[in-house]
């Protein structure tokens, strides 16, 4: 490899920018040091600082974080996807969150985020078969964070996850890219069907506070889901749907809802 492209392989403008805010915290606010090199300025790689941050928050009596870090370290190692996966949520977190002026936030302070990251390596564990520890990794997530998404769950890149508390999400639930949602948020069944009974959230999708999406049905591409609806039936795409039970209000409004974050409604129309 010539010395260029080693130089290219090792140039993370990303992790740079990260580590150049949290040296200008450590001088702004000296008291916060400790907690600021441990996270992130004694890391190399985000994905390290990752697996740190938690390993840090998910340790437990019964898991400490030496066992919890070795886990989250390997689970990086052997799926690149995961770190680009923390990467693309990490600028949605950015991009979409007024309350978000660094890219350093998310990783030391957003339990949306840091619940996802979790998940994610809930998620791996799943596919290797080694589920009890997936379940394990899964309860101390909602225990510390508030947010229950069984391992199984499938989730795409680029979510966030607003304020994140009591987000639940169910095992054969499917969310795609771009998908953003705020607190309050269930994708769950409705029974005790033991097969495919979740939700499947299409691509860009907006899921407003407190909105339930129950049973095996398809909310499409760049819809919004507006905040405390019940949608128990499907959503066709650049939807816009409302109420209990949902219906269709509008169009999306604009090409991007999750992104925009736009949640503006427009009169009633048919039931959906």
């Amino acid at each position: 490899m010539a010395v260029t492209d080693q130089i290219l392989t090792t140039v993370d403008p990303v992790w740079d920018r990260i580590c150049s805010e949290a040296e200008e915290v450590v001088r702004q606010e000296p008291i916060l040091g400790g907690l600021v090199h441990s996270s992130i300025l004694h890391h190399k790689t985000l994905e390290q600082a990752l697996a740190y941050r938690i390993c840090l928050k998910l340790a437990a009596g019964e898991m400490s974080e030496q066992i919890l870090r070795e886990i989250a370290d390997e689970a990086y190692e052997s799926n690149p996807e995961l770190v680009e996966a923390a990467r693309a949520d990490l600028v949605a977190v950015f991009e979409r969150d007024p309350a978000c002026l660094r890219l350093m936030q998310p990783i030391l302070y957003f339990k949306g985020f840091q619940a996802m990251q979790a998940h994610r390596v809930g998620h791996w564990l799943w596919s290797q078969g080694r589920r009890d520890l997936a379940h394990f990794v899964q309860a101390r997530v909602s225990e510390v964070f508030g947010v229950d998404i069984h391992p199984a769950a499938r989730i795409g890149k680029g979510i966030m996850i607003d304020h994140a508390h009591s987000i639940v999400i169910g095992e054969t639930a499917v969310v795609g890219d771009n998908v953003s949602m705020l607190h309050s948020v269930t994708l769950g069944g409705t029974g005790k069907e033991d097969d495919d009974r979740h939700p499947k959230i299409g691509d860009g999708v907006l899921i407003g506070a407190g909105a339930h999406v129950l049973g095996n049905i398809k909310v499409g591409h760049c819809s919004r889901v507006a905040a405390g609806s019940v949608v128990l039936h499907a959503v066709p795409p650049c939807k816009t749907v409302a109420g209990v039970p949902a219906k269709i209000v509008g169009e999306a409004g604009c090409d991007q809802p999750s992104v925009l974050m736009d949640q503006i409604l427009a009169s009633a129309g048919p039931d959906v």
